[in-house]
């Protein structure tokens, strides 16, 4: 392993197809609970197969331009599951770190500016999802990694009855 391992860091991190979600939030936001949720959505089929890096703790560290994630050696393999306790589970023993997700986000919006979606984590830029207490993360995850960003230019409608413009234009379902 190149690069510097820091510290371990109050996160979970699950491996989604070949990059890594790292989850991070305060005590109690749900971090356990939102890595199985995508494990259960990997096995389902809704998003690409994903496997378990690590609960609770994790290490990251920069390395050729990438940010890479392991489990806390004591922890490789387990996770908490609520009202079940501690489970085994299949894991990754490394990562690249394609997504940040910060559950109780107090800079989370219906509209987020384009800055807030990205992160710096040790001089590396990754894609961020801001997420507002009590809101289910599951959702907007499943959307970050199965969709791509509308464009700027696309045309909005302009029969909007609210009249502020930030719809999008109709569709079949609309019309």
């Amino acid at each position: 392993m190149s690069g510097t391992v820091d510290a371990s860091i109050h996160a979970s991190a699950v491996l989604v197809g070949t990059r890594a979600v790292l989850i991070r939030g305060p005590s109690g936001a749900g971090k356990s609970r939102l890595a199985f949720d995508l494990i259960l959505a990997g096995r389902g089929g809704q998003i690409p197969p994903a496997l378990l890096v690590g609960d609770d703790r994790v290490h990251l560290w920069a390395s050729g331009g990438q940010l890479m994630v392991r489990p806390a050696p004591r922890l490789s393999g387990l996770i908490e599951i609520r009202g079940l306790g501690i489970r085994r589970c299949p894991f990754a023993a490394e990562a690249i770190l394609g997504l940040v997700v910060d559950l109780a986000a107090s800079d989370a919006e219906r509209l987020p500016a384009p800055e807030k979606l990205q992160t710096s984590i040790h001089g590396v830029q990754v894609p961020r999802i801001p997420v507002e207490s009590g809101f289910s993360a599951l959702s907007l995850v499943v959307a970050a990694l199965t969709t791509t960003e509308g464009t700027e230019t696309a045309p909005f409608s302009t029969d909007c009855a609210k009249g502020i413009g930030n719809h999008m234009r109709p569709s079949i379902a609309t019309e």
